[in-house]
């Protein structure tokens, strides 16, 4: 069974051997299987009793810290350490658990320093360089970062994690093709070599497939990963249909058996409404690190938002207070404040929106004389980045912008809001959404049609041959406005 993979059938059949819970025999395979089908605790109480039962054999020592770890139990991983495994054949292997240790409790100097003790010898310098790309990454150096998974592709060959990590760095820099292409490669390889994964058997089955749990090969495959990549940059491009298919093609699951990406990533693309999302968040946060996916909190406040629930989001935040400075950035944090006031004092919340978008507009003016320069040099290296330095803040401006012009719209301040529309206008006004949100303002203007059509007509155009995909509002709107413009044969022709 163990050899055909079939961990769950073992475990099954060495449960009923009651010999297999108090012999060195039985608790290892038990052990073994247990950590196979991910469930470190039971490994980790198998490998617990084995050092009990044979003290002098340093691997148990080894493979319960690696249990303990692999459950995020990183401080009693660490003791298991520090009291007596010293063997000198497992000094390399116990260096890179203790270097992961240190990752996961977020010491990244520690971690470099455990890192640097390591040999590239007997085959391990192909995990070195994932090591130190993953430690560049933590330090938001996704250059260097890509280099060093590249190398350890090299060195290696083929390894669907790594291949995610570069895939990971291309999409924090922006360039979605090349994560693609990676992305790519690993589902190819997944589905060529684990069929009975069911890749996209859950589209094909309108979601009634049966599900194939958390089976070694999953882990192996790097299919998970992979796909909710794919689901972030769909969803970071605005396609959020895009996401769910991607989600929709992982192996099939339950959703107890999902794991805490998936789960949160579910969560923010559910059609169902914000309720279903806004629980599977929350349960995610309750579990708490490194469980708990970094974004949750910072998404969870956005979607109490999106809602209209700040009272609740207004808790959230008082009740998680230290998680406040670690995961939310100054920037969301004000943003988020601003958003929350506004309810009560929509003055207090005017100004601070000012402030920060004073602040990003500075920041993006400058960015844009350093584009110019670029330019004018044919630096294309220096271009590039100043490019995405410049895209990066005015994806930070354009929530402010719109929060400004919101606040006077929700009390039906028509003419305040096109005012801050016009005042953001020197940088947004190319971007979809804020000329979508502009053309809304104008139509309530009521005397603004033509201008509101010529906000409209662009959308309609470029999606004429997926009529139905625009929103509904925009074609009522353009069509009211062509009636009110005196355009009836246009009107006639869009109904």
């Amino acid at each position: 069974m163990i050899k055909e993979e079939r961990f769950q059938d073992a475990i099954n059949t060495l449960n009923t051997i009651p010999e297999s819970s108090t012999t060195r025999a039985g608790l290892s395979l038990l052990g073994h299987c247990y950590y196979q089908m991910q469930d470190f605790i039971e490994a980790a109480n198998c490998y617990e009793h084995l050092i009990n039962l044979v003290p002098d054999v340093q691997e148990y020592r080894l493979y319960y810290s690696q249990s303990l770890f692999q459950a995020g139990l990183f401080d009693e991983a660490q003791k298991i350490i520090a009291n007596g495994l010293d063997s000198a054949e497992l000094k390399e292997k116990v260096l890179q658990l203790q270097s992961a240790i240190a990752y996961g409790n977020e010491d990244y100097t520690a971690a470099q320093s455990l890192l640097l003790q390591r040999q590239d010898g007997n085959g391990q310098e192909a995990s070195t360089k994932n090591d130190e790309g993953c430690l560049l990454y933590q330090a938001n150096r996704y250059e260097d970062a890509l280099q060093r998974y590249v190398s350890a592709l090299q060195a290696g060959g083929f390894n669907p994690h790594v291949a995610y990590n570069a895939a990971l760095c291309h999409y924090r820099r922006k360039e979605n093709s090349q994560a693609l292409n990676y992305i790519a490669e690993i589902v190819e390889r997944g589905i060529r070599n684990h069929p009975e994964l069911g890749v996209g058997a859950q589209a094909e089955t309108e979601g009634g497939a049966r599900s194939v749990g958390n089976p070694p090969a999953l882990a192996a495959s790097g299919l998970a990963q992979a796909f909710n990549l794919k689901a972030a940059i769909e969803y970071q491009e605005g396609n959020v249909e895009g996401a769910r298919e991607a989600l929709t093609d992982l192996p099939p699951r339950s959703e107890p058996e999902l794991d805490p990406v998936t789960l949160h990533n579910m969560a923010l693309t559910d059609p169902t409404g914000g309720g279903a999302g806004l629980r599977r968040l929350a349960f995610l946060l309750e579990l708490g690190p490194p469980t708990c996916p970094q974004e949750t909190f910072a998404n969870l406040l956005l979607l109490c938002c999106k809602h209209e629930m700040y009272d609740t989001a207004a808790d959230i935040l008082a009740e998680h207070t230290h998680l406040t400075y670690k995961y939310l950035s100054p920037y969301l944090y004000d943003l988020l404040d601003a958003l929350i006031t506004a309810q009560s004092t929509p003055e207090e919340a005017e100004q601070k929106l000012g402030t920060l978008a004073s602040s990003i507009g500075g920041r993006l003016r400058a960015l844009a004389a350093k584009v110019q320069e670029c330019r004018s040099a044919t630096d294309q290296n220096a271009l590039r980045m100043a490019l995405r330095e410049y895209e990066g803040a005015l994806e930070s401006y354009l929530p402010v912008a719109m929060a400004r012009a919101w606040i006077p719209w929700r009390m039906d301040d028509f003419q305040g809001a096109e005012r801050e529309f016009r005042a953001s206008a020197e940088f947004c006004s190319e971007t979809p959404s804020w000329r979508l949100h502009a053309a809304h303002v104008l139509f309530m203007r009521g005397d603004r049609y033509k201008e509101a059509a010529a906000f409209y007509e662009p959308i309609v155009r470029q999606n004429y041959d997926d009529i139905l995909s625009i929103p509904a509002s925009v074609l009522a709107n353009l069509c009211v406005a062509y009636i009110m413009t005196s355009q009836n044969e246009e009107a006639e022709e869009l109904m």
